[in-house]
């Protein structure tokens, strides 16, 4: 660790945290870049502080007290980005001056050492982080790193309320030299000391910081569901830079409901929130519209291939999603009542096995080496393309309007033959619906604020409509699927039920479709 002299400008942090099995550690440590040249390990002691109302939390902040043997220092960290594992922030780091806490000395943005001054008289001690550190000098790729193994405890409260939990980590640093290369010395160590994908190890990026663990630990919180959040395009910026942030906001999506999904599944009592699934996959979605959208201005190759790749992934978590719509959706309004027949219990009982196998099977592919290795070669990859150049003439939103507005003709006239096409008809409108609404929460931005909210609400309203038919015709199928000697009686009756709520919600759809091909447009 660097100590930087008062008054140091801000450094800007870029490091890749990876998690690790602690089952891998010791094939981790076989590694041929770690197996010479570590540094002694050193005990960290540090302590998170932050307001009773923990004002630094909600701006993203975290200010740390870290004892390293005889020394103690004083660390600063800004609010940052991170995607694929890989986070960039400011960090100012000082030997621990006396008397009271004077951010100003060595903070060199006024406006944020004024706001931690203010703070300053009321911090207090937040959770604590207890852990030995080793760490690696490697020249890789033509760039100087530093890997450090992190490896001990998170800790909160005291005495018999206190709570743990196990931390075991790596992160990279790039000291300098080009990105490219934490993410290639990412995906070599992934690998493992044998360089080959069946012995790979589970080492896989992580989103969350230290900071963010121990104050979930603090508060007592467990992982809950992310939505997307929005993405800030401007005008003047080139069709590839949009691009890359939609793909890279999309898979942060994707890794944000991965991680309390991975997290939920440690529990074997309970099943983990099925909106972890749900978003997970909406996530995927996204990023494969995203492709859809903008494959014009990329290679043709590299779209194809990581289409094709995430919609695989996309194919596992939508069987796990069928299974906990029908299992907590579907089922209870068929079977309401409690499960005093035989036939209903067992009935209940075998649909609960197959959303436990579609869980394990999206909890498996999620946490396999060869979704690690994917992530770190399509963040490589995205951040690799060439993004210089100019926005489109008219500016990015012209360029969107333009979309769109294919967009919208499609839709219209997919919903014209959705009357005529059936069940075939509807499943392709609520296709191009789905990819619409996505091309416009992409491009919101760049849009008419009022209008685009407006277009993208019926849109969505639309889409509900016919996820809710969908999801019954899916219950049908799922249904089929039951052993022939299991509540033949029974799983007869409930098809009739669910043929006759998929009727019903038939007859309100000439009316969506015709509002359809008047929908708003966002502009």
């Amino acid at each position: 660790m660097v100590v930087r002299p008062a008054r140091e400008p801000m450094a800007q942090e870029t490091e890749l945290k990876l998690s690790l099995h602690p089952q891998d550690l010791p094939r981790l440590l076989a590694h041929p870049l770690l197996r010479a040249g570590a540094r002694p390990g050193q005990r960290l002691l540090n302590t998170y502080f932050d307001t009773p109302a923990l004002d630094l939390r909600a701006a993203r902040m975290a200010v740390r007290e870290r004892r390293v043997g005889a020394r103690t220092l004083l660390t600063v960290k800004t609010a940052g980005s991170s995607v694929g594992g890989l986070s960039r922030r400011g960090e100012w780091e000082v030997p621990r001056p006396r008397g009271p806490l004077r951010f100003a000395r060595f903070v060199d943005d006024a406006a944020l050492a004024r706001q931690l001054d203010a703070w300053a008289g009321a911090l207090v001690p937040v959770f604590h982080t207890d852990f030995t550190r080793r760490t690696w000098l490697v020249s890789h790729a033509g760039a100087r790193l530093e890997i450090a193994l992190d490896q001990g405890e998170l800790r909160s409260g005291s005495g018999s309320a206190v709570r743990r939990a196990p931390l075991l980590e790596l992160e990279l640093e790039l000291l300098d030299g080009p990105v490219d290369a934490l993410l290639d010395l990412a995906h070599t160590l992934v690998l493992g000391p044998d360089g080959h994908h069946d012995r790979a190890l589970r080492l896989r990026p992580a989103q969350r910081s230290k900071a963010e663990r121990g104050y979930a630990l603090f508060q007592g919180e467990r992982p809950a569901p992310h939505k997307a959040a929005p993405i800030a395009l401007h005008d003047a910026m080139p069709v590839r830079e949009a691009c890359r942030l939609a793909c890279l906001a999309a898979l942060q999506h994707l890794q944000a409901n991965e991680e309390g999904l991975l997290d939920a599944a440690r529990d074997a009592r309970q099943l983990p929130d099925s909106e972890f699934v749900h978003q997970a996959r909406v996530a995927l979605r996204r990023l494969r519209t995203g492709l859809r959208l903008f494959r014009a201005q990329l290679p043709a190759d590299w779209v194809r291939y990581w289409s094709t790749h995430w919609k695989e992934l996309a194919h596992v978590l939508g069987a796990a999603r069928n299974w906990d719509v029908f299992d907590t959706e579907a089922l209870p309004t068929l079977l309401p009542e409690p499960d005093a027949r035989a036939d209903a219990a067992a009935l209940r009982a075998w649909v609960r096995a197959q959303r436990q196998a579609a869980q394990r099977a999206a909890v498996a592919a999620l946490a396999a080496p060869d979704h690690a290795l994917a992530v770190l070669a399509f963040t490589r990859s995205l951040l690799a393309l060439p993004v210089a150049g100019r926005a489109p003439a008219g500016g990015l939103s012209a360029w969107a309007r333009a979309h769109l507005h294919d967009g919208h003709a499609r839709l219209r006239e997919q919903a014209r033959e959705a009357r005529r096409l059936g069940p075939e008809g509807r499943h392709e409108l609520r296709l191009a619906l789905k990819r619409l609404r996505y091309t416009q929460e992409f491009l919101s931005g760049v849009l008419a604020p009022r209008r685009a909210a407006r277009s993208t609400a019926g849109l969505a309203e639309a889409q509900a409509l016919l996820g809710e038919l969908n999801d019954l015709s899916t219950a049908q199928a799922l249904l089929q699927q039951a052993p022939a000697g299991l509540a033949p009686a029974l799983v007869a009756a409930l098809q009739t039920g669910l043929q006759a709520q998929l009727d019903a919600g038939l007859l309100a759809l000439p009316t969506l479709e015709r509002s359809l091909e008047r929908a708003p447009l966002p502009w």
